[in-house]
């Protein structure tokens, strides 16, 4: 399996969804509330078409769950499959704060291989592929990410539409460490840790598998470390695509501050 076809893949795929993306945001559009009272907009939908259209048509052998399209049960039968999120922050998208996503990520035997994230409002572009480093790209240029090294003074990423007393509580324990808490949406904060920009990230609340597969590449490919909260490893293409025990993004193990 060609693994460098298969970013490039990702990554025109990302760019091209994420033009149907500012397409939409560019204008007015309606809000709908799926069962679990998450938003859907039409962004969304555009995004994921294009993404799984593509994916299907150029990669059929592989299976696919999104967040719009969870697939059948064959899925669990393949050792590859893409996890895709076409829209991660539809709540950022619908604020209008710019900092909303496109996640794409592939798995193998439960473990993502490959990460791409992509910022359709600013066109960065965060990548990663298994054993061959993470990498992030602008207009002007294309680089090498790295974890910080840093122990103290840390930038706590936080997530700016989810804060919990647990997330609290930690901050309030470990603030001789801690120098700033900076906010952003969706994986955007788990690529600026693994772009070195901040230092840690922890989240106590749930997410989806969509949500975490292609930043969690990228975060191990640049160094950095991404556990559950309970130390266990994060996998996918899971029957319950639940994370259900948070995860937490570090630069390195001595800025652990869960038991």
């Amino acid at each position: 399996m060609n693994l460098d076809l298969i970013l490039e893949d990702c990554i025109n795929l990302a760019v091209d969804a994420g033009k149907a993306i500012l397409d939409v945001y560019k204008r007015d559009f309606s809000v709908e509330y799926k069962d679990d009272k998450s938003p859907l907009t039409e962004a969304d939908q555009l995004s994921n078409d294009i993404i799984v259209k593509g994916l299907s048509e150029k990669h059929p052998s592989i299976s696919i769950l999104s967040e719009e399209f969870q697939g059948d049960e064959t899925r669990f039968d393949n050792d590859y499959c893409f996890i895709v999120d076409p829209l991660d922050g539809t709540k950022e998208f619908i604020k209008k704060n710019d900092e909303f996503t496109v996640n794409i990520a592939l798995s193998h035997k439960g473990k993502p291989i490959i990460g791409v994230v992509y910022v359709p409002v600013t066109n960065e572009l965060y990548y990663g592929l298994k054993d061959s480093g993470a990498f992030y790209r602008n207009l002007n240029e294309l680089k090498p990410i790295r974890v910080s090294d840093k122990v103290n003074e840390l930038i706590l990423m936080g997530s700016r539409s989810h804060q919990s007393e647990k997330f609290k509580n930690m901050v309030e324990k470990n603030k001789d460490k801690i120098t700033e808490i900076r906010s952003a949406g969706s994986s955007l904060k788990g690529c600026l840790v693994a772009k070195g920009e901040a230092d840690i990230y922890y989240r106590f609340g749930l997410t989806m598998e969509w949500d975490t597969a292609a930043m969690h590449c990228i975060v191990e490919e640049s160094g950095g470390v991404f556990r559950q909260i309970d130390h266990s490893e994060m996998t996918y293409n899971r029957k319950d695509s639940l994370n259900s025990k948070g995860f937490y993004v570090l630069n390195k193990t001595d800025n652990l501050f869960v038991e």
